[in-house]
């Protein structure tokens, strides 16, 4: 910020840190918590052998990102006072844009991946593979990081006055002429790249794989009814982290770039409720795990089991013991396996199921977990 800061008087920013704090702290033990406990079982029992495995794990990433800075906003909310410097206030300022539209880009990918496998499951059958999944991952960091550094630029450390001492501000004070040049041509770019597009495609996907899955009028299967049970998720994470604040981001910036005029008490009404949806945004990072739980049957399966020394093994789509097994048992497991009953097997005069849902349900291993 400009150093004629330095003659201002800091203004009273206490009651939205006194908000922030508990919010944070809870968001940062729990976000913490339950990232490194999902990396580690995608990373030391799952192999990352799906293609949506390969999206949650980077999903997982980017949450942990968001919460390893987050001590240093508690400290700035519990003192009021920023005194880490401006590097890592950008640090911290541009995390939490690298999480939101980072999450919203994997979630997209993992939309985008069912509705491939559901309603063009042969003709863009190719693009759901590992190689693929991995290389699309990687051009999402890319963006991200690209659109975070503009962000990190206008985060710089900010100072004011008050009773003659010098008070180090991050993530708020910004002035009109900031907001104007700086802040909200980024917030617009932001808002449809990172936001509305998203939105758009995961909306879409999620009513056209819904739409194809109620084609069949039988009882659904356990496999469809995981897919639901993900888009629902990925939808319902939308709604409540990235729809309140973006809406609120988008009002409060027309606000403050004099788009829109209004009464000071307006604009300090939608400030406070762009505080209150900042903490839903930032609660993505405790959602998003209830996504791989919930809608990943060796996930859910491996935390369950984890602490009995047991693990899924994605090859066989069993629960297998860490300890090794001894030679007769697998031989006898292994007998049971080759006994596949003939009633498992369509006969020739029974109608066959429709081609999509085939490939669907009959699909290769690595799309075992959905």
């Amino acid at each position: 910020m400009s150093s004629s800061n330095a003659s201002q008087t800091c203004k009273d920013y206490s009651f939205n840190h006194h908000l922030l704090l508990p919010g944070y702290i809870l968001i940062f033990i729990t976000g913490l918590t339950l990232n490194v406990m999902a990396l580690w079982i995608f990373i030391r029992y799952l192999r990352l052998k799906s293609v949506v495995m390969i999206y949650m794990f980077n999903l997982a990433i980017s949450d942990l990102t968001f919460t390893l800075p987050l001590p240093l906003r508690l400290y700035y909310y519990s003192n009021h006072h920023w005194p880490f410097g401006s590097t890592l206030c950008q640090v911290s300022g541009s995390v939490f844009q690298i999480n939101m539209y980072g999450s919203c880009l994997f979630l997209l990918c993992i939309n985008l991946d069912r509705y491939v496998a559901i309603v063009h499951p042969l003709r863009w059958r190719h693009l759901r593979r590992p190689k693929m999944a991995k290389l699309l991952c990687l051009i999402v960091w890319v963006v991200i990081f690209m659109g975070s550094i503009p962000t990190a630029i206008v985060h710089k450390q900010n100072h004011c006055e008050v009773q003659n001492q010098t008070i180090y501000l991050c993530f708020e004070s910004f002035s009109d002429n900031m907001w104007q040049n700086n802040l909200f041509p980024l917030v617009v770019l932001a808002e449809i790249l990172g936001f509305l597009l998203p939105l758009g495609c995961v909306t879409y996907c999620s009513i056209r794989i819904f739409q194809e899955l109620c084609k069949d009028s039988q009882t659904k299967t356990l496999r469809q009814q995981k897919t639901i049970r993900l888009l629902l998720f990925n939808l319902v994470i939308f709604i409540i982290c990235f729809v309140p604040y973006n809406t609120t981001l988008a009002v409060y910036g027309l606000i403050k770039a004099h788009v829109i005029k209004v009464e000071q008490e307006t604009q300090t009404s939608v400030r406070q409720v762009l505080i209150t949806t900042m903490l839903l945004a930032s609660m993505n990072c405790t959602l998003d795990p209830l996504i791989y739980y919930f809608s990943t049957e060796g996930f859910r399966n491996t935390f369950k089991k984890m602490r009995w020394g047991e693990f899924w093994d994605l090859d066989t789509g069993t629960l297998k013991n860490q300890v090794v097994e001894k030679k007769s048992s697998r031989d006898h497991a292994a007998s049971k396996v080759k006994q596949v009953p003939a009633k498992n097997f369509i006969r020739p005069d029974e109608p066959s199921p429709s081609l999509s849902t085939a490939v669907f349900l009959n699909g290769p291993i690595e799309d075992s977990e959905i």
